[in-house]
């Protein structure tokens, strides 16, 4: 039996890091799976259940870095990175302060026993006191055999201050202020990377922070204020208007309208009476209102959707795993192309000055944190502000096969329409219109089908009642037969009537084409060997499912529907919605079917569902987005969840997902590109140990910058 664990691991600071702690994890037999977020700085293990947590902990520190298991009241990224970003900030105004008063003395070519001297004091204490962090990190990948970034700068920066020292009593030429210049360069760049890695991880933070600190709850009949974390499944709370919904539960007192934008990004709100599920972090604006908690702490629908992006930020996508194997290998290859470096130009004329000069750029240029960034940063950034859209994306991988889809199938109830059928006509052959709609009610009443609930509907409107029925039969996709007033009632689609041997007159067959002909659903009700009368319902097609049709259209994506209606009334909705491809009369069982026929034709298929019905269809497609709420946002079937019924999200999403991976391309390509381009500059003398620093850390923080944009993403695309 497996179990899996999130650790927070401390001391990685570039993908190599990551990399040899995925290995270290991965090559344990009793470790199923392990990945290691280098931006995120926490690990995901899937270990066998009886492993001692302390064993995996003690693998890693034996390498050098350290970990431990995450608890729910951990300190959040964003928090952890603006700590950080404030103790870099602090380390790079000191040795600021000191190097910049010796590039003035080295600049105004003052070579003079004092000036040396004057260099010397300003930069040791920023080598051995503000850059420490870079010399102690690589004093432990070197007792561990191994090499990061930290052992590039260390190895940079000693061998620019001992070559000067060793230059001093040589008299010749020093170049201390390219030790302390280096230092202050990546002390600067790590402050711009830990705060544009803390904006990148906001959101899950942003989230948290939606939820109530405190609630009224009702106990032995005293109201009394208590912090959210001691309120427990079946306490009651009193919410005012204004007021936030402490956690989620269900109304047993009073109704009012709720917004619940931060769930579902819509912000239309919601009426709710008693017996209406409410959901944590959203707001009553109305009437006062008693809830019921039923869930409370992790397992309510707010830290289900954070637990959700979480897993999708900790996840990797495929396409780093170039960039990790090349990170892999990186800071070996740098050190012998360093050294290779030194040795040429060592054997010019150009003297060892110089020549040390281009092996320390070589060194400090190829840093590989940009490549070790270009992902995780992107796909922080994409799925936290798909979350704030009300888009859940549930793997790092989805942004990839996102850009691959050929066409969207949505399920018809529920997405495209509102999933609420009423009743709207009915005709019958003898007059008996009471007795008639009163026995199809009862038959209905065996069943929570959307058809059903429309009949019944019908009638209470109509003053009416369901009469008793027993010995209810559903026959999938055709209809349901039950016992009323001693009579065999079947109601159905004309084909179950026929089957089922009852004569159906003409009037009711041009009754049904005229229904169908308006897009509606039609069907018969029978008994004693006759069809009795047709009835017609109809399920209002959304404001937004047109535009959302032609958005998906306009990114180059098919459209098709399926659904259970007949072929009459599948197109005259498709017709209205601008679909071309309708796929009618298919039974439940049958979509998983007809997404593996797409399949075969070569397509990429994203199929829209509710996630609990289409649950094999959401399986069988190539990606899954399943439409839900608060109450069902841990769909396993689904890849995408899409909190509202909105089908603007279907567009959005697809868009967003797109978006991500274009980002991530373009952050891996420079990040590739610029150790290319950049280590043959330094080998060559083109670019100098200072300005390889600069560049240096000006590549990870502009692959972090370029990830911050997918932040300004807008909720219409076409805007």
């Amino acid at each position: 039996m497996a179990k899996e664990l999130t650790f927070e691991v401390d001391g990685m600071t570039c993908a190599s890091c990551a990399m040899r702690i995925e290995r270290v994890l991965s090559k344990r037999d009793d470790v199923s799976e392990a990945i290691v977020n280098y931006a995120g700085g926490e690990a995901r293990v899937a270990f066998d259940d009886d492993v001692d947590e302390a064993d995996l902990v003690a693998a890693v520190q034996k390498i050098g870095y350290d970990m431990r298991p995450a608890t729910d009241d951990r300190q959040s990224q964003s928090e952890k990175y603006s700590e950080e970003a404030e103790a870099q900030w602090r380390r790079f105004l000191g040795a600021a302060v000191l190097t910049i008063p010796a590039m003035v003395l080295a600049m105004a070519n003052m070579e003079s026993t004092a000036s040396h001297i004057a260099q010397w004091a300003l930069v040791t204490p920023v080598e051995f006191w503000f850059g420490w962090q870079f010399h102690e990190a690589a004093a432990k990948r070197l007792k561990a055999r191994g090499a990061n970034m930290d052992t590039l700068v260390s190895l940079g920066t000693l061998a620019a201050y001992f070559y000067s020292v060793w230059a001093f009593f040589a008299d010749q030429p020093v170049f201390f202020e390219t030790a302390g210049a280096i230092v202050s360069f990546i002390l600067l760049g790590r402050y711009f990377e830990a705060r544009a890695k803390g904006r990148a991880s906001r959101a899950i933070t942003k989230l948290l922070e939606l939820g109530a600190k405190e609630a009224t709850v009702i106990r032995n009949g005293e109201t009394m204020v208590v912090s959210i974390s001691d309120v427990v499944p079946g306490d009651l709370m009193k919410v005012m208007p204004g007021s936030k919904i402490p956690t989620d539960g269900t109304i047993t007192d009073g109704a009012t309208s709720v917004d619940e934008s931060m769930l579902t990004g819509e912000s239309t709100p919601v009426d709710k009476s008693v017996g209406d599920s409410v959901f944590g972090a959203t707001i009553n604006q109305q009437g006062v209102i008693v809830v019921q908690a039923t869930k409370v702490g992790t397992r309510t629908a707010l830290h289900q959707i954070v637990k959700l992006v979480e897993d999708a930020q900790a996840s990797k996508a495929p396409v780093q795993r170039l960039a990790d194997r090349v990170s892999g290998v990186f800071v070996p290859i740098v050190l012998l192309l360093s050294l290779i470096t030194l040795i040429a130009w060592s054997l010019s004329d150009v003297g060892s000055v110089t020549a040390v000069q281009r092996a320390i750029a070589v060194v400090i240029i190829a840093c590989p944190c940009a490549l070790g960034l270009a992902t995780p940063t992107a796909i922080m950034v994409g799925s936290g502000r798909g979350a704030e859209l009300g888009i859940v994306f549930k793997g790092a991988d989805i942004f990839e096969r996102a850009r691959s889809i050929d066409v969207v199938l949505f399920d018809k109830t529920g997405t495209l329409t509102r999933g609420a059928m009423t009743l709207t006509e009915f005709v019958t052959v003898d007059g008996q219109d009471d007795q008639f709609l009163e026995r199809v009610a009862g038959v209905e009443s065996g069943s929570e089908h959307p058809v059903a609930r429309a009949i019944q509907l019908g009638v209470e409107e109509r003053d009416l009642y369901a009469r008793a029925a027993t010995n209810h039969v559903a026959i999938p996709g055709r209809g349901i037969t039950a016992l009323v007033d001693g009579v065999t009632i079947t109601v159905g689609k004309a084909k179950l009537l026929a089957d089922e041997g009852l004569l159906i007159s003409q009037v009711l067959l041009d009754a049904i084409d005229e229904y169908e002909s308006k897009g509606q659903t039609a069907f018969l009700a029978g008994w004693n060997g006759e069809a009795m009368g047709a009835l017609a319902v109809a399920d209002s097609i959304r404001s937004t499912s047109q535009e959302a049709v032609k958005g998906l259209q306009d990114l180059g994506v098919q459209v098709a529907m399926i659904t259970g209606d007949n072929h009459r009334t599948a197109a005259a909705i498709a017709a209205q919605l601008g679909i071309d491809r309708v796929l009618a009369d298919v039974m439940p069982g049958e979509k998983a079917n007809e997404v593996a026929r797409l399949q075969a034709e070569g397509l990429q298929v994203a199929f829209v569902g509710d996630g609990v019905n289409d649950a094999p269809a959401l399986t069988q497609a190539d990606l899954g987005m399943a439409v839900g709420t608060g109450v069902d946002i841990a769909i396993e079937a689904g890849d995408v969840i899409l909190m509202s019924g909105d089908p603007l999200l279907v567009e959005i999403s697809l868009d967003l997902a797109r978006k991500t991976f274009r980002t991530i391309q373009q952050n891996l390509f420079w990040a590739f590109f610029y150790n290319v381009a950049m280590i043959p500059l330094a080998a060559f003398g083109f670019l100098g140990p200072m300005l390889a620093s600069a560049a240096m850390a000006s590549s990870s923080v502009s692959v972090v910058t370029n990830s911050l944009r997918l932040k300004r993403y807008r909720s219409n695309p076409r805007n």
